[in-house]
């Protein structure tokens, strides 16, 4: 059994659901201490909970710990199962840290699977759809590996409610590694705001200002449309699609933070990126990192890509994955910011 210290590193979920993952797709049981030891709540929180449910929802693994502020927990697998599932967080943590729990071994199952997940779509320290959906799916497909996702419904703190559905494909036999070294030409940079239950002069001025700022042309259709009873919530969006990837990049609005400040955290964020050449950025410089891997570990072939940034959780991304996989993570500071190499190890 792997044995893992949850306060390695940045000390967060991170770690759990990388474990989680990694140990459905290879089949290796592990014992994790010191759960989100670097947090202010340490343990397991309800949406850390619910990804230990999932991941032994679809491999019939055999538990222990897995209850509110545990601290430790071991998970010994099954083999993965495809199927019909329901995920609901019950709160407005994010389901979609459950569906980046869940997806790496479900593309590794024998046949389609349906997800039916609920809770918050767009959380802070968390992924929002639209970065999933806009930006790690197109190169999951270009992996090899495909699922269509679809926002049913918002979720923001503190009502949560969103809805989201997810058809994942098998792609066991399908994976390819490829390296994404230049993101190559802008194609288009697109301006989004969410803000249902808010006043329309809240996402106005949020998008007025973003397109000042960035040189874009201000579209009242930006603002997108509100879904019966969504909200109230405020995610500020910007969508660069350029050759070779598309990022997306999100700052939410929250009680006494102005538009204008929302949108310069955005802007921030945006020219932070533009600045250095890396193909990706820093969320999906961390997000890649493990389906890559998976993919090199399965075809016994190496694989690379830049990054604008590298972060703490990144890095400790990076150390969970060679603890379960026979590979070997390698980073170098660049001019394009970070190259992140993955290859078999010698004992692969």
């Amino acid at each position: 059994m792997i044995e893992i210290d949850g306060a390695a590193g940045e000390g967060g979920g991170q770690i759990l659901r990388t474990a989680l993952a990694l140990s459905v797709c290879t089949g290796q049981a592990f014992t994790l201490k010191n759960i989100r030891a670097g947090r202010p709540k340490p343990g397991l929180m309800r949406q850390h909970l619910a990804c230990v449910r999932a991941a032994a929802q679809i491999s019939g693994a055999q538990v222990q710990g897995d209850e509110l502020r545990s601290r430790e927990l071991q998970f010994a697998p099954g083999p993965v199962r495809a199927g019909e599932y329901q995920f609901p967080i019950g709160t407005a943590g994010s389901c979609l840290l459950v569906l980046q729990t869940v997806w790496p071994a479900l593309m590794l199952a024998d046949g389609p699977s349906t997800l039916h997940l609920s809770g918050g779509t767009h959380n802070p320290m968390a992924p929002p759809f639209h970065f999933l959906a806009r930006a790690f799916a197109p190169l999951m497909e270009r992996l090899g590996a495909t699922a269509t996702l679809t926002l049913r419904r918002a979720g923001f703190y503190p009502a949560g409610g969103g809805e989201v559905l997810v058809q994942v494909q098998p792609a066991a036999h399908t994976l390819q590694p490829f390296d994404l070294i230049d993101r190559g030409a802008l194609r288009s940079a697109e301006p989004e705001c969410l803000a249902p239950g808010l006043p329309r002069h809240v996402p106005q001025r949020e998008l007025e200002l973003l397109c000042e700022l960035m040189g874009w042309t201000f579209d009242p259709r930006q603002i997108a449309i509100v879904r019966q009873n969504e909200g109230p919530g405020n995610a500020l969006l910007a969508t660069l699609q350029y050759e070779a990837v598309t990022e997306v990049f999100m700052q939410l609005g929250d009680k006494g933070v102005s538009a204008e400040t929302v949108t310069q955290r955005l802007v921030k964020e945006l020219r932070d990126y533009q600045q250095l050449p890396g193909a990706v950025g820093p969320h999906l410089a961390d997000q890649w990192m493990l389906p890559l891997a998976l993919a090199v570990w399965r075809r016994g072939v190496p694989a690379a890509y830049t990054a604008t940034e590298l972060t703490l959780h990144a890095r400790t991304n990076l150390e969970t994955i060679q603890t379960f996989l026979p590979v070997s993570v390698s980073t170098e500071h660049t001019d394009a910011g970070w190259r992140v190499g993955i290859r078999p190890s010698v004992a692969a």
